[in-house]
């Protein structure tokens, strides 16, 4: 964004959210009050959309933008009422924001079900770095990579239960990924892995560094990712960009994401039908291999992170051209009243203020797009 142009201001939430502590409320409070009057705010969904009743107090005086991973209701394992109750924070809060960002035409539509007004949606799918084709595992032994926080919605639970039913097939599975998000759920996934005796076939690495991630890419012959929902999927973006063959569900944004070209993808929450699917693309390298080639090629057709960042930065320009045009059509039936119809410029300080954002971000602890 500064390459753009832009005077960018980061300010960082507490890591609690979206499940925010007293304190961690009173912090984007203060956060928000601290902003000059008109200033135009991004703020992370895992903080806003548990925020309405800050929204609605600072959504007048301040230019408040919303990025949307994912809905917060549709976070796997909650109960009803919890994701009802998120449901409707959300639902209040994005309507008092100016301009909502989202990640997928899934999540748009999603979100226009919900009353959102689609002319206050903007997609801006994440960028993805370019990155060299995986080169797979070289051995009889099929690498499977998985790269998620061990969370519920991820599905390593349904993984760990498919494989358990392959036995008799040579594969090895690493999963990438936190596993301190949901410590109580990653010790019951490593319980399970033990219980169905994978202990010596599936390795939990935690979360990695660039260049250890990047060697597990280039060493793996398919990517698994069998997700309860997605609003995106950057992880199966990265799998395309180094033509890995995906196994993925119908889950939320993935379909859009993963192409049928370049990988299989069955129903969320079936063991069944993905045990299946795993079998098929174990057994056949000639389906890996088209698969393969229809990821690179998919790959090669995402946006990089310089047009994402533009298409952001545009996304922002319509928020500020939006709030000018409200401030200018109020200041001039104001003047119709006293002086008749007289003719505004913008001033050079007005000019200046329109590049300029704050984001309220959550640290990336708190971050699996």
């Amino acid at each position: 964004m500064a390459g753009l142009g832009w005077e960018v201001a980061y300010r960082t939430l507490d890591a609690s959210f979206p499940a925010p502590t007293p304190a961690a409320r009173e912090q984007a409070r203060q956060v928000l009050a601290a902003i000059p009057d008109d200033g135009l705010v991004l703020v992370d969904g895992l903080a806003y959309g548990v925020l309405p009743e800050l929204a609605e107090a600072e959504g007048r005086r301040l230019r408040l933008v919303a990025l949307v991973h994912h809905p917060l209701a549709l976070e796997a394992g909650l109960s009803p009422e919890r994701a009802a109750t998120l449901r409707d924070a959300e639902v209040l809060a994005l309507a008092q924001a100016r301009l909502i960002l989202v990640t997928s035409r899934f999540t748009a539509a999603l979100l226009a079900g919900w009353g959102v007004p689609p002319s206050r949606l903007r997609v801006v799918e994440p960028g993805t770095d370019p990155a060299p084709t995986a080169q797979g595992s070289g051995s009889g032994t099929l690498r499977l990579l998985c790269v998620a926080s061990l969370t519920p919605r991820k599905g390593h639970d349904l993984l760990l239960r498919a494989l358990a039913g392959l036995r008799e097939e040579s594969w090895h599975l690493d999963c990438v990924g936190s596993l301190d998000r949901n410590p109580a759920w990653a010790a019951g996934l490593i319980r399970l892995r033990d219980e169905l005796g994978l202990a010596g076939r599936v390795s939990l690495l935690g979360a990695l560094g660039e260049e250890e991630l990047e060697d597990c890419f280039g060493g793996a012959d398919l990517f698994v990712l069998p997700s309860r929902f997605e609003g995106y999927g950057m992880a199966f973006a990265e799998a395309l960009a180094r033509g890995l063959p995906i196994l993925a569900t119908r889950a939320g944004a993935s379909g859009e994401t993963v192409p049928p070209e370049a990988g299989l993808l069955v129903p969320a929450d079936d063991p069944l039908a993905l045990g299946q699917a795993l079998r098929q693309l174990l057994v056949d390298p000639a389906l890996r291999g088209r698969l393969a080639k229809g990821a690179r090629a998919a790959g090669l057709c995402l946006p990089t992170w310089q047009d994402a960042v533009a298409a952001f930065a545009t996304a922002l320009e319509e928020a500020v051209g939006q709030a000018e045009q409200e401030a200018k059509a109020a200041t001039q039936e104001g003047a119709r009243r006293v002086l008749g119809e007289i003719r505004l410029n913008s001033s050079p300080a007005h000019d200046e203020m329109t590049q300029q954002v704050v984001g309220m971000v959550i640290p990336e602890v708190a971050r699996d797009g």
